[in-house]
């Protein structure tokens, strides 16, 4: 498969027709059809349902046009991640969980940019079994992970860091009333929980209290989403302080007892050769961390 051929196709996924792909690609229609029809041969699969004017994909179509904007998106970085001149150029991927911890993320990505000013950043937000995917499938350089996490096919550093879990919950709610959260006090309430995996795990065994106790109505992937859901009455979501502001607002966090903390760190591929950018920003968060 050619990277021209691939762009033609997504082209004609994007556009739905021949004739409008061709037009966007200043090619003729008969040109665009038979690269189209040299990329099914190739495969041995049909990848359009042809009606009228108009294409639809099949299943192996819409299969390869989700492979095919990963393998464009990877040409294009290495592309773009290349040491031209004297000056370093590319895009460092970074996927991360929400944390206060992003802050020392952000000082090694301000040093970066101070001294290369070509290097750009793409910031994902994830928890952390949709990082560890983005990693696995080189669309991410590197990713920052609350723990804990498997970390035996990563290289990592620990980020000088400690969140603290607790609920985000309305301040004229029944737990709004406490300094902390116990097991006992959230036991058959309406809970919104991170979707990643292990937290309701982490409650039952740090805070004294049966799975089958805890009323988990809805899971969360961004707690903004989840803060609006508090908001407006729905449950409490169990979450990490700090990541929403609740000054002035109709939120407060209340945290838990015993205590529950998560480190956090930052992971990336072993094995795999990284950028000069992505290099770059490496070396500059392990001179913050041991500054």
């Amino acid at each position: 498969m050619e990277n021209r051929v691939l762009r033609y196709f997504l082209t004609v996924v994007s556009e739905g027709n021949i004739s409008a792909a061709a037009k966007l690609l200043h090619v003729t229609q008969p040109t665009l059809s038979r690269q189209l029809k040299g990329l099914e041969d190739e495969l041995g699969v049909t990848l359009f349902e042809r009606k009228g004017k108009y294409m639809s994909l099949t299943e192996e179509g819409r299969y390869l046009a989700e492979q095919a904007k990963n393998i464009i998106h990877l040409v294009d970085a290495t592309t773009a991640n290349l040491v031209k001149s004297h000056d370093i150029y590319g895009t460092v991927t970074i996927g991360m969980a929400e944390s206060q911890a992003v802050s020392t993320i952000a000082q090694a990505i301000k040093g970066v940019q101070q001294a290369y000013h070509h290097t750009k950043f793409q910031l994902h937000s994830g928890n952390a079994e949709q990082i560890i995917d983005q990693l696995d499938s080189g669309l991410l350089d590197f990713g920052v992970i609350v723990e804990p996490i498997n970390k035996v096919d990563y290289d990592t550093l620990s980020l000088p860091y400690q969140d603290v879990w607790g609920v985000l919950t309305r301040r004229d709610s029944t737990l709004a009333q406490y300094d902390t959260v116990t097991g006992k006090q959230i036991e058959g309430l309406p809970l919104l929980v991170s979707a990643q995996e292990g937290t309701t795990r982490m409650l039952t065994n740090s805070m004294d209290v049966e799975a089958t106790a805890l009323d988990v109505i809805a899971e969360y992937n961004l707690l903004y989403n989840a803060s609006l859901l508090v908001e407006e009455g729905v449950g409490h979501a169990v979450c990490l302080d700090g990541i929403i502001n609740t000054v002035d607002t109709e939120l407060c966090f209340v945290p838990f007892a015993p205590k529950i903390t998560s480190n956090l760190s930052i992971i990336w591929k072993r094995g795999k050769p990284l950028s000069t950018a992505a290099q770059v920003f490496l070396d500059q968060l392990k001179a913050i961390l041991t500054e």
